[in-house]
């Protein structure tokens, strides 16, 4: 019995040795608004790393977001999931995803003061080099982190994932800093090929270092586990696609360990 119980005990704490990765829930301000994130790093590895901010879908800061952080945490990043709404709300429905998501992409101004109060507290932190940070977005957070681009923000990267592709400013020749990954599904009815096709041109006119990836026969929200239960809830044609989910999680993984 002893030597079973050693056994047992030897099991547990290697296991726990390799459960490196941590998380804490993190406040912040922009403008007099409190936002509330997530912030994930591996604590088995030392010294500072690069960092990346992933941005939410509509719905709000979520658990889908913070699973996020912590995949890229186990890539070696220290990542903070970001709170773009305020006080961590999240919507319900898909009216009130709506109105929080147009709040803040309709006002780049705000969108931008938020998105960098994230990359100033990022900062802060001990296992962060300030030099190196990018930011992924899904959904709305992909249009987000598209525009903070066409702004002009020190990214070294962005990627988005079924995110908005469209904008009412263009990038301008020379603005844009950071190098682009766009994945889209090719059956997607909020992001068709006309305007992927107009998001090719615009950044092949703004000189920017960027790759499109589409994947035929996925939808909106192709990397989140749930959307097929929330398309099917409020009849919206969300649906989850297993593959271009890997493929796309893959490619991000060789961008990142290109642009660092």
């Amino acid at each position: 019995m002893k030597k079973y119980l050693l056994v047992m005990l030897c099991c547990f704490l290697g296991t726990a040795a390799q459960a490196a990765v941590q998380g804490r829930e993190v406040e912040y301000q922009a403008e007099g608004t409190s936002l509330k994130g997530y912030i994930a790093w591996d604590d088995a590895i030392k010294g500072k790393r690069p960092a990346v901010l992933v941005v939410h879908e509509w719905w709000g800061h979520s658990e889908y977001a913070r699973k996020r952080a912590r995949m890229l945490a186990e890539l070696g990043y220290t990542a903070l999931a970001v709170d773009m709404y305020g006080d961590g709300k999240q919507a319900d429905h898909p009216a009130d995803a709506g109105k929080f998501s147009a709040e803040v992409s309709k006002n780049m101004p705000l969108a931008k003061s938020r998105f960098e109060a994230g990359m100033e507290m990022l900062r802060g932190e001990g296992t962060v080099d300030a030099g190196k940070m990018a930011a992924i977005g899904y959904c709305f957070g992909g249009g987000i982190v598209l525009n903070m681009a066409r702004l002009g923000v020190d990214l070294k990267g962005v990627a988005s994932f079924h995110g908005s592709l469209g904008t009412g400013n263009p990038a301008q020749p020379g603005k844009i800093k950071a190098r682009i990954v766009s994945f889209t599904g090719e059956d997607d009815p909020m992001i068709g090929a006309d305007k992927v096709a107009a998001f090719r041109a615009e950044m092949e006119g703004a000189g920017a270092a960027f790759r499109v990836v589409t994947y035929p026969g996925a939808k909106h929200a192709f990397t989140n586990p749930e959307a097929d239960k929330l398309g099917k809830k409020f009849n919206i044609p969300l649906a989850y696609d297993a593959a271009a989910d890997s493929d796309s999680w893959r490619q991000l993984t060789e961008f990142l360990g290109e642009i660092f």
